[in-house]
């Protein structure tokens, strides 16, 4: 068996593993059979059982390419730069199956994100690109598989809701219940206090973006690790960077460790506004708090009455007793 063409095999299974490719989407049976005839003649056997076990092949073919090796190998293609770059060489009117790129990359690439930076890394895309991205990106989100104890449990992906232009996002911290349900967030008691807020503020939910740093519901709602806000943290460090909002308000600790990154207590970094690259961050506490703890109420409306001078929205006199 020819040992360097079995690891080229190897190679290029695991680079289409480590891609996210886990079958070739509707292959022509012409291009496939050119594909089994030419790893057959390669003699990749142990390749094959790696392609079998990725399930990177359709299911018959996987099975008749494990077949028994020729006694001599066939001499090297020409031009063979490295393993990696090795394709099969089939007939001209036979061509070989094509693997499609990620769709988010080859119709919406992704920004160039880097940790600390103090501005957006893009200019603001219009209104439909902005929209086509986030397309893209809900059915990548649907897709994610990378939180293991949370994707069993999970009934729907909850993605984000409102304007792709918003001058605000409301980020708030994992679905629960009720948002795990109907795929919205913040739609539960915690949400409909959110909307109270919006309304006392000069604002409405229509016109904001809300998003969580969650996109599925942990079991029982318990705090999310850290491993699960970064796994996340793609998607919405993304949907921040298409908005480009001129205000984040942070609702609670977690949104707070996702997007300052900081483990600092909500009481010590509100009442001032922190800055997440080319947007002004606010800190407050998080509505599902404040059920628990309506006398956190006040403190709430003093964060949201910085926000509305920020915006120039009249604040109300205060209600008399």
């Amino acid at each position: 068996m020819n040992s360097w063409a079995s690891l080229a095999a190897k190679q290029l299974f695991q680079a289409w593993a480590h891609s996210g490719v886990t079958h070739i989407p509707n292959p022509r049976e012409e291009g496939v059979r050119a594909a089994e005839k030419w790893l057959e003649q390669w003699s990749v056997d142990s390749g094959v059982e790696v392609a079998k076990s990725l399930g990177v092949f359709p299911g018959e073919s996987a099975a008749s390419l494990n077949k028994t090796a020729p006694a001599t190998s066939p001499a090297l293609p020409p031009a063979a730069p490295s393993p990696a770059s090795i394709s099969p060489a089939p007939a001209p009117s036979t061509p070989a199956p094509s693997i499609p790129a990620a769709p988010m990359r080859s119709s919406s690439p992704l920004p160039s994100l880097v940790d600390g930076q103090t501005h957006w890394s893009e200019r603001p895309l219009e209104l439909a690109a902005r929209n086509e991205r986030f397309r893209l990106l809900q059915a990548e989100v649907a897709a994610c598989r990378k939180c293991t104890e949370i994707v069993c449990r999970r009934q729907k992906t909850v993605f984000g809701v409102g304007p792709s232009n918003a001058r605000i996002v409301m980020f708030g911290e994992a679905p629960g219940a009720d948002e795990d349900r109907v795929g919205e967030p913040f739609v539960g008691a915690a949400g409909q206090l959110l909307d109270k807020i919006l309304v006392a503020s000069g604002l409405s939910r229509e016109e904001v973006y809300i998003m969580n740093a969650l996109r599925c519901r942990p079991p029982n709602n318990r705090t999310p690790t850290e491993a699960e806000i970064e796994n996340c943290r793609p998607f919405f460090e993304t949907q921040l960077e298409t908005i480009q909002p001129e205000y984040i308000v942070c609702w609670g600790a977690v949104a707070v460790r996702a997007v300052l990154r900081s483990t600092e207590s909500v009481g010590r970094l509100r009442g001032k506004f922190h800055t997440y690259r080319g947007a002004k961050v606010m800190v407050t506490y998080h509505p599902a708090y404040l059920l628990r703890n309506p006398e956190a109420k006040r403190l709430t409306w003093d964060d949201m009455k910085m926000l509305m001078r920020e915006l120039g929205i009249p604040i109300p006199p205060p209600k008399r007793a």
